[in-house]
């Protein structure tokens, strides 16, 4: 039982990971606008994702423009784009074999070997998930970062770390942790044959039946004796 709820609960919160790297792919608050020296125009902000470029004014409007050219974009983002996407993709998967593979459920239910194995592989793609996303978040803030205190960058072009990119990291942890505590629940092969941690199993290991007991001598006590002439 305790297996059995740890395993809800780290595929519960793998879930919520999954859909928090799901948002910061859509979110266009990659990089913000920084207000520093002379740049203290405070009446729009300008952010930028890896799909388009958002302007949001003070009055509450919001304009949104898609990229033109991928080719045009720098390297960071054409990664974030491709892993990202990747990322949504392996947590879906991760999420059907995650199921399959968990003890409340019915399937495979026969096989407990494979059942353990399937435990497994999801638990392993979903820390592959969680490395998905680390990387172009991480590789994102480096950048932002080595502008913002690059002195040949324009104030006007340097940017800050915005949302997306501290719900990234927090994605990729939750995914990472929760993946790992799902595959430590799977049960383990003795060298006997035999599980432990996890799914009880009945041992068919053959035993020598043991030699019956010799007969008992006849004693006077036991039976009477009769004198015969």
């Amino acid at each position: 039982m305790v297996n059995t709820g740890m395993q809800l609960i780290s595929f519960t919160c793998a879930v919520t990971g999954w859909i928090m790297a799901i948002a910061v792919t859509a979110l266009p608050q990659w990089k913000v606008t920084a207000f520093i020296g002379s740049n203290i125009l405070t009446s729009e902000i300008v952010w930028q994702g890896i799909w388009m470029n958002c302007i949001y004014q003070t009055t509450g409007h919001m304009q949104c423009k898609t990229y033109d050219s991928m080719l045009a974009l720098p390297p960071d983002i054409q990664a974030a784009r491709a892993l990202m996407c990747v990322a949504i993709f392996l947590g879906w998967l991760s999420c059907t074999v995650s199921c399959c593979g968990m003890k409340c459920t019915t399937c495979a239910a026969d096989d407990r070997h494979a059942k353990a194995g399937i435990a497994l592989s999801g638990g392993v793609l979903f820390i592959l998930t969680g490395l998905c996303v680390l990387v172009p978040i991480s590789w994102t803030a480096n950048t932002v970062v080595q502008d913002f205190y690059n002195p040949n960058v324009p104030v006007v072009h340097k940017r800050e770390l915005g949302q997306a990119i501290y719900l990234g990291w927090a994605s990729a942890v939750i995914l990472m942790i929760s993946g790992a505590v799902l595959s430590s629940t799977c049960p383990h092969i003795e060298g006997g044959g035999g599980y432990q941690r996890g799914y009880i199993t009945r041992s068919f290991t053959t035993t020598r039946p043991s030699a019956p007991d010799p007969p008992k001598p006849i004693t006077s006590n036991s039976l009477p004796l009769k004198e015969y002439v």
